[in-house]
């Protein structure tokens, strides 16, 4: 039973073991089978290997792709990780759940030629992978300085921020209020996009450059405190991510089957039985984001007969990518746009229904109701609209300057407040992505080195 969620069994429709055994495996094996050499010596002789690249501009992380696509090219597996993880600690994830065709591949020459770009993303996979499996690592940990980091938040950025400053020579704590290390990488995207427990062994691979500790199940404003931080270590970093989630706004919103999909993919993630998770018959989804594709497939690969996506704006300004509308809809997710949730219809106290307005954009440009409504039946209602920062965290201590209820960083991700710096979801302009977690904590870090070095 999903233990997060408003699952509590009142439903006959949402029940556990929808398909047969062995098409859970199918259903939720690799979305992108890597390549082996041969498919990446072709693929990497597509390359123009432009001077000035645009895809290199592309990316968060400012990773020679050029450089480390002429190094595969070559035979140079090695080197080509090498460049990858210069940049990018965690290439190896980033290459499988980055939107790369946003990014990197959109920027790619090739498409301006009217032919498919090259597949960054598969051949940065390619080499990590290789990489990984030699047990190599790119970093040699520098002379121990004697200084002391804090680091909150066991995800992208914190581990980022925390290998970086490691490989420099400081001595860094990690506290994160889950069991497990990972952030998203592990509880939140979608279980085809990292398989074989990929994340945890990424977290092993950061961890091997050495002066790196996590203390885990230790939450920031539960079991330690901002002040008590600046005040035992040399400086703090923030990378807790975002703690809560946005409601609907609509009465009933605690009955039976309406639930956040932050927490079922969680559970989803961290399930050795996939067979063992309850899913409705008929599921809706609200929101437009890429948890909200990740939570529809996934509910129709364990068996749910009906998956509906609703978002209120078009296609256009939905944040999950073309590709992940397009695979939503060859996985059998029906997507409706242009349409808000207005009443849950239940019974017994467990949802039936849900109804819609449809939406426009008025002569003032905003978004209004046109008085046309539609009803979906609904047994399990997915809540995607979005996370928010929990600023409760800083209880009693003294908090950085906020903007848009999260952190204020400049340039280089230093908060308002002396000696501490901040980066990933929580901050103003984090974008949910991994790869720019990933950036931020290395911004972060190498500010935090040299704060350390002229405050000898």
């Amino acid at each position: 039973m999903v233990s997060s969620s408003n699952v509590q069994g009142v439903s006959p429709e949402i029940k556990p073991g929808r398909l047969d055994a062995g098409q859970y495996e199918q259903n939720f094996s690799d979305i992108h089978p890597p390549l082996d050499s041969h498919q990446a010596s072709i693929e990497a002789g597509r390359c123009y290997f432009c001077f000035d690249a645009p895809c290199m501009t592309a990316c968060p992380t400012s990773i020679d792709i050029p450089l480390f696509i002429r190094q595969i090219a070559t035979g140079n597996t090695t080197g080509a990780a090498d460049t990858i993880f210069q940049q990018n600690i965690m290439g190896g994830m980033c290459a499988r759940v980055c939107p790369t065709e946003t990014l990197c591949e959109e920027a790619c020459v090739r498409n301006g030629c009217e032919e498919k770009p090259v597949k960054i993303g598969l051949l940065q996979r390619f080499s990590t992978d290789a990489y990984m499996e030699n047990d190599l690592h790119p970093f040699q940990r520098a002379i121990d300085t004697g200084k002391k980091i804090a680091v909150v938040g066991a995800g992208p950025a914190g581990l980022s921020c925390a290998h970086r400053l490691a490989s420099l020579g400081h001595d860094v704590t990690v506290y994160d209020a889950r069991e497990k290390s990972g952030g998203l990488n592990e509880f939140g995207i979608a279980s085809y996009k990292s398989t074989e427990n990929f994340a945890q062994r990424e977290v092993d691979f950061i961890l091997s450059i050495g002066g790196i500790s996590i203390k885990n199940g230790v939450a920031l404003g539960r079991d330690i405190d901002l002040d008590a931080l600046r005040q035992d270590f040399d400086a703090v970093f923030l990378g807790m991510g975002m703690g809560g989630v946005n409601d609907l706004g609509l009465e009933g919103e605690d009955m039976d089957g309406v639930m956040n999909a932050i927490d079922y993919i969680a559970e989803l993630r961290q399930s050795a039985d996939l067979s063992s998770l309850p899913v409705g018959r008929h599921v809706v989804v609200i929101g437009g984001g890429m948890t909200a594709v990740d939570i529809a497939v996934q509910t129709r690969l364990l068996g749910a007969e009906n998956v509906t996506l609703v978002y209120r704006r078009g296609p256009e300004q939905m944040k999950a990518s073309e590709f992940e509308q397009h695979l939503a809809k060859i996985k059998g997710v029906k997507i409706i746009q242009w349409a808000k949730p207005v009443e849950l219809i239940s019974e017994n106290n467990a949802v039936r229904a849900i109804r819609f307005d449809y939406t426009e954009m008025d002569a003032q440009g905003k978004l209004a109701a046109t008085g046309e409504q539609f009803d979906l039946a609904a047994d399990m209602v997915f809540k995607a609209i979005g996370q928010k920062f929990i600023n409760t965290v800083f209880n009693q201590s003294e908090a950085p300057e906020l903007k848009n209820s999260r952190m204020v960083v400049d340039d280089d991700r230093r908060t308002s407040l002396a000696g501490v710096w901040a980066g990933g979801d929580c901050i103003d302009g984090g974008e949910d992505l991994t790869v720019a977690a990933v950036e931020d904590g290395k911004v972060a870090a190498m500010s935090i080195d040299q704060f350390l070095q002229a405050n000898n």
